[in-house]
């Protein structure tokens, strides 16, 4: 039972929760052993909550999930996980993980309850809303930069939580407009709420999402925050990190809104090797500028 489990908490979803570690980085903690210790501890607990809500999913669908060519061959509706065996993880699960958060540090608890909460209401109501169902994906990834923050005791910049929340949603729309280029007929089976979206109003949000992303980042590179946080070199060589997002974002609205047949844009994203180059070379690059490595 344990490998169907395994499956039915997502662990490749589990990459999102990194966002946990983006203060590690912006709150020159990274060569620190015990805040690596924490934020791996703060990392790990969000893959629990965020698993624990997937399989949460998967037992309130299963009937629908049954009905479905592809879903039902999930450990859940095939059978290969009893239900019981999910609800009583889900059960133990989560207040383990409050509690260790709390024991972590009680506002990162109190971040990773919102978070938990956050997933329920998306779950159970907000996923069928067009539009709001991208801006409580979005709210997600902003509690998981608070709650990195809040885990190491360092303050998240106001550029920092702006700039993951357009980046959030700017991702939210590309896997909306991913879906619909498929065509309305097919996009509906994938997803109700999608026959509620406007393909066309989906695609203007993500041009203007990745424009405001990039922007915010070119602004923030060149703000009197870097000048104060920062070494005097890094304030200076910052800015040519800009033209790595002026690479990845258009990369990426095309593998959204140009391969309908692929199963996401984040697996494309992941598979593609242009798009991870140039973000491995951008956390690279901005790693070493940060830290005075180069």
């Amino acid at each position: 039972m344990m490998f169907p489990l395994i499956k039915t908490l997502r662990p490749k979803q589990w990459i999102k929760n990194l966002f946990v570690a983006v203060p590690l980085m912006f709150g020159q903690k990274l060569t620190d052993p015990t805040s690596l210790l924490i934020t791996a501890g703060a990392v790990g607990l969000f893959c629990l909550v965020s698993g624990s809500v997937y399989v949460l999913n998967d037992l309130v669908d299963i009937e629908k999930d049954r009905a479905h060519p592809k879903k039902c061959k999930r450990p859940l509706p095939s059978g290969q996980l009893s239900e019981t065996l999910a609800r009583n993880f889900v059960i133990g699960a989560v207040p383990v993980a409050l509690a260790l958060g709390y024991f972590l540090e009680p506002l990162y608890a109190a971040i990773l309850g919102g978070y938990f909460v956050n997933n329920l209401a998306y779950s159970f109501k907000v996923k069928h809303v067009p539009y709001l169902d991208v801006l409580s994906i979005a709210l997600g990834f902003i509690l998981r930069v608070l709650a990195g923050a809040f885990a190491l005791r360092v303050d998240p910049s106001i550029w920092l939580l702006s700039c993951t929340g357009l980046l959030a949603m700017f991702l939210g729309f590309g896997k909306r407009a991913h879906e619909l280029s498929a065509g309305a007929e097919q996009a509906k089976k994938q997803r109700a709420v999608l026959a509620r979206y406007n393909a066309k109003l989906v695609t203007a949000l993500l041009y203007l999402l990745g424009a405001a992303s990039v922007g915010v980042y070119i602004a923030y590179t060149m703000s009197g925050h870097v000048a104060q946080m920062f070494s005097p070199d890094a304030a200076v060589k910052l800015p040519f990190t800009t033209v790595l997002p002026l690479i990845a974002i258009p990369r990426f609205i095309q593998l959204a809104v140009t391969r309908p047949d692929a199963e996401s844009p984040t697996e494309e994203m992941l598979r593609d090797p242009i798009f991870m180059g140039t973000f491995v070379l951008w956390l690279v690059s901005l790693a070493a500028i940060l830290y005075g490595w180069i």
